[in-house]
């Protein structure tokens, strides 16, 4: 079982050995006053931390470069910086959540790059330079599938030797792995996974990684 923390504010929380808030923490209600996210990157959501779970008992090499894309407020940058001991890039369509990801580094007393790039902007000189790509939930609409498909093909064909993505359960998740599936070069294995942290969540796992590796 997770240990149990009390925290003297009660929208500072702990999951998987990094803080977080709680949307009605004053900074993060400051934040809002001047940043407004889209697409979604409103808070962390149950995703990230099935994530955290698994790359928690899955870890990459030590000192692994990692891109996050889809990143968020970047709950999962954070865990893999401060409990992976990674190298981290988050990336995002959207540059109003970085100050999030700001607040949240700063309160594990890290710091993480981050670039602003939409998925067909992430390109191969910045892939080949990567061991890990990751992402959770960031393929909930029905354009993200053919979109999410190159990318992963070309972090591959660049030389990243695996990639891990979760997702509650969407029906263009699924169309996605469905995708991955009819690559005959790659091994993509789709697991149902849980986490516990901060709250019980369920979803999948999928981990893509090229024949052979």
């Amino acid at each position: 079982m997770p240990e149990l923390i009390e925290y003297p504010d009660p929208n500072i929380y702990s999951a998987y050995g990094i803080y977080l808030l709680r949307g009605h923490h004053p900074l993060v209600r400051k934040l809002k006053r001047y940043y407004k996210p889209v697409s979604h990157g409103t808070r962390a959501w149950g995703s990230s931390f099935l994530l955290m779970d698994f790359l928690k008992q899955h870890p990459p090499k030590k000192r692994a470069r990692i891109l996050d894309v889809g990143c968020g407020w970047g709950p999962v940058s954070v865990y893999a910086t401060v409990q992976l001991r990674a190298k981290v890039t988050a990336i995002d369509a959207d540059a109003n959540v970085f100050p999030f990801l700001d607040l949240l580094a700063a309160l594990n007393d890290v710091k993480v790059d981050k670039l602003h790039k939409k998925f067909d902007q992430v390109k191969r000189p910045l892939l080949e330079n990567q061991d890990l790509l990751v992402g959770s939930d960031i393929c909930y609409w029905d354009e993200h599938v053919k979109l999410l498909f190159n990318l992963v093909n070309r972090a591959i064909t660049a030389g990243v030797t695996r990639v891990v993505l979760s997702d509650p359960g969407r029906a263009s998740f699924y169309r996605f792995v469905e995708l991955c599936d009819k690559k005959k070069n790659w091994d993509a294995k789709l697991v149902r996974w849980y986490s516990l942290e901060p709250n019980r969540a369920t979803g999948e796992i999928l981990e893509i990684s090229p024949q052979g590796t």
